[in-house]
């Protein structure tokens, strides 16, 4: 497993909102730095330069060669003016001012004023130059001492602070994983209980979020699953019913064969026989109905256009064989589906015999479809009113059939192809006598353009 994914999600999600948090706070604190140290050196040069200008105008300037300058001229302590001509000398009180390009282009009138930052010494001092009179300057310096004082406490305070919102928004993070993640844990504790009990039991869904939403998905995934293991189980009881009559019947007659062999006389040996075969002709018929029906698997993507006309004509003539003392009397409309020919064939021909079964001697069945509903009508007793939700169950025989050959299973099979092709059935009777069997599936009149030409 990749080193990625070695920590749990809660402990990532912790991780990840403090990282988020970390980096939006250091973000913050560095404009927020960044913006109050621009306002600060700001105004302290709108204040220099306010005071400048009012030094400049003044009748004082005189007095900044040989004495200390008045302190209505200075405006503050800690504060150093000179007087620059622009040749580059410079007479200053308070200390030597180092001012070169900026200011010496202030005094050859080359620029309106000039601020910047310099180092005297040990101290930094932001400086401003203003015109003084022609081919002079003024030049006024303070020091930033208190700003840079004022800026480090803001620094401090700004990471104390932000450490503490990075703790406790890693504290929030993992209050918010361990808490949002309950359901993610719980359907976990149910996808483990399943897997060591095999007990399908679904999960209480609390909520109407994304964690809900997916509970419900997966409580929809266990009915699902439940629903497949009963079918499942209720195939493998029924197959085990329904096989074991005919086995022992087999076993009876082979028995009978081994031990009675030359005692049998030649017409009782052939019926015998012919009743083995007939036994394994309907075990075959059994095994491949429940193969069938074992499919449950959706009708697959590529299956090719069929016209359920041509179908039924094949069937027809299937079931023509099997019971030549019946007449069927077809009408069959194209009908075009994207479908599985062998199952729609398949289905097709249990519908007619089962007909065929119920019909009398020299009775007829009525085979129609039209618009995409195949109706099958024999002349038989009909279906009891107790039995037709039942006809298409699995192995469902009513008394009356229990004594005619058959496993149950056909009409089930016609219901399991119609679904699997988005389609249904249904079954009832006739006024006048007779069931009536409706198979429906979607699809056109019109045949495809690639089959049509």
């Amino acid at each position: 497993m990749s080193s990625r994914y070695r920590r749990s999600l809660a402990s990532r999600v912790t991780l990840l909102t403090t990282i988020a948090v970390g980096l939006a706070v250091a973000v913050v604190a560095l404009m927020a730095y960044a913006t109050v140290r621009s306002q600060s050196i700001g105004t302290l040069d709108d204040s220099l330069r306010a005071r400048a200008d009012a030094a400049a105008s003044s009748n004082a300037l005189e007095a900044l060669v040989h004495q200390q300058p008045p302190t209505w001229a200075l405006g503050a302590a800690n504060v150093r003016i000179g007087f620059l001509l622009d040749n580059g000398l410079m007479m200053s009180a308070g200390g030597r001012l180092p001012a070169h390009g900026p200011e010496i282009a202030v005094a050859r009138g080359h620029q309106e004023w000039s601020a910047r930052t310099v180092t005297i010494g040990n101290d930094r001092f932001r400086m401003v130059a203003v015109p003084a009179g022609q081919g002079q300057a003024l030049v006024l310096a303070q020091s930033l001492e208190p700003t840079d004082r004022m800026l480090t406490r803001l620094g401090l305070v700004t990471l104390l602070f932000g450490l503490a919102g990075v703790i406790v928004a890693g504290l929030a993070g993992w209050a918010v994983a361990r808490n949002g993640l309950r359901p993610v844990r719980r359907l976990t504790t149910a996808a483990e209980d399943i897997a060591r009990t095999e007990r399908l039991d679904p999960i209480p869904v609390e909520g109407n979020d994304e964690i809900a939403r997916l509970s419900v998905a997966f409580n929809a995934m266990l009915a699902a699953l439940a629903s497949s293991q009963r079918r499942q189980k209720q195939l493998v009881a029924d197959a085990g019913h329904e096989l074991r009559t005919p086995l022992t019947s087999m076993r009876t007659n082979l028995d009978l064969l081994a031990q009675a062999d030359a005692r049998l006389s030649p017409e009782a040996r052939a019926e015998v026989l012919a009743d083995v075969r007939a036994q394994t002709e309907e075990m075959t018929t059994l095994i491949g109905d429940l193969v069938e029906l074992a499919r449950e698997e959706p009708i697959h993507p590529t299956v090719e256009p069929v016209d359920l006309s041509e179908v039924v004509e094949h069937a027809v003539a299937r079931v023509r064989r099997r019971a030549p003392l019946v007449r069927f009397d077809v009408h069959a409309e194209p009908w075009w589906l994207v479908g599985e020919p062998t199952s729609l064939e398949r289905a097709v021909t249990n519908l007619l015999d089962n007909a065929a079964k119920w019909s009398p001697e020299h009775g007829t069945v009525s085979v129609q479809l039209q618009d995409g509903t195949l109706t099958v009508t024999d002349e038989g007793p009909g279906i009891a009113e107790e039995d037709l939700p039942r006809v298409f169950d699995r192995f469902y025989r009513s008394p009356e059939s229990r004594t005619m050959p058959g496993s149950g299973l056909g009409l089930s099979i016609v219901r399991a192809v119609a679904e699997r092709h988005g389609g249904q059935v249904n079954a009832g009777n006739r006024p006048e006598g007779g069931a009536v069997l409706w198979f429906q599936v979607p699809g056109s009149a019109e045949a495809p353009q690639d089959r049509a030409g």
